[in-house]
C-alpha cells in the first residue's frame, strides 16, 4: 500500500485515468537490451500502477497495450507481445482476484492469436464480479475505429426499428462504444514526452485533463503518478462553462 503524501487530496481523486504507455522501445535501446526487454519491464509496471491506483481511490485505469497500428511492427515483436500478455493474466489474476479488481478488454481482440483469445476471456469472466477498480486494456484498438463501430452499430439498429434517429445523443451514442458503461477519463497520462493522442480514446477524452511526462513507461513509478495527481489537482475542469467566482 502507498504512502499518500499530504498534499494530496483524496476528495479529488480522478474517477478515471486513462494511460498511453510509451517508451518501451526507447527505456531498451538507452541500456543497449532488446526491445522485448522493454515491453517486458513495462508490463511489470502494470501491477504497481493498478495497486497505486487503487489505494488513492482511482475506481478506472485503461492503459493503451496494442493500438490497430501496431500490426506494422515485426512479426517477431507482435508474437512475443501476445505470449507476453498471457504470461501476465496468468501470472496475476490471482492477486488481482484477491485486490478486488475487475478486467475488461477494449478493442478487436478477434485477430489475436487463440490462447491470447482465450486468457483474456477467462479473465474477464473470472473478475466480472470484482468492484474495488477496473482494468482495461486497449488491445488492438483505435479510437477512429471504434468510433465508426458504434456508427455502424447503431444505423444497424435504426434499420432494424430498434433505434430512433432522432434521439440520438451523447448519452445514448456512448453506449455503443466499447467503453460503454465507463465514465469518461478524467486524467489522461501519457509517457515518454511525445504530444500526441495517437488515436486513443479520441470520442472518450474530450474534456480530459492531459498529463505528458518524459519518463519512460517502464520508469513510470509510483512518484510519477503521483505527480501526474498533483497536476490534475491543480487545474480548474470548466468543461465548456466558467467556475462560480468567474460566472
Amino acid at each position: 500500500m502507498i504512502e499518500i503524501p499530504h498534499d494530496i487530496d483524496l476528495s479529488r481523486i480522478p474517477e478515471h485515468i486513462a494511460v498511453i504507455m510509451d517508451g518501451n522501445g526507447r527505456w531498451a535501446k538507452r541500456r543497449g537490451m532488446r526491445r522485448s526487454q522493454g515491453h517486458l519491464k513495462g508490463a511489470e509496471r502494470v501491477r504497481p500502477t493498478v495497486e497505486a491506483c487503487k489505494d488513492l481511490g482511482v475506481r478506472y485505469l485503461t492503459l493503451y497495450a496494442f493500438s490497430s497500428e501496431n500490426w506494422r511492427r515485426p512479426t517477431l515483436e507482435k508474437n512475443f507481445l501476445w505470449r507476453l500478455l498471457y504470461f501476465f493474466i496468468r501470472k496475476e489474476i490471482g492477486d488481482l482476484r484477491k485486490e478486488g479488481v475487475r478486467f475488461r478488454v477494449i478493442g478487436d481482440v478477434s485477430p489475436l492469436p487463440a490462447f491470447a483469445r482465450k486468457v483474456i476471456e477467462d479473465a474477464v469472466a473470472e473478475l466480472s464480479c470484482n468492484e474495488r477498480i477496473t482494468l482495461t486494456l486497449a488491445i488492438n484498438y483505435g479510437g477512429r475505429n471504434e468510433i465508426l463501430r458504434a456508427a455502424r452499430l447503431w444505423c444497424r439498429d435504426v434499420l432494424a426499428g430498434e433505434a430512433d434517429p432522432d434521439s440520438l445523443d451523447d448519452e445514448t451514442f456512448s453506449r455503443y462504444l466499447y467503453t460503454s458503461g465507463m465514465p469518461d477519463p478524467d486524467l489522461l497520462i501519457r509517457t515518454a514526452g511525445e504530444m500526441r493522442l495517437s488515436n486513443f480514446l479520441l470520442y472518450q477524452s474530450s474534456y480530459s485533463e492531459l498529463y505528458v511526462t518524459d519518463v519512460l513507461w517502464p520508469d513510470f513509478d509510483e512518484k510519477a503518478l503521483l505527480d501526474a495527481v498533483r497536476s490534475y489537482q491543480r487545474r480548474v475542469r470548466r468543461m465548456g462553462g466558467l467556475p462560480l467566482e468567474e460566472a
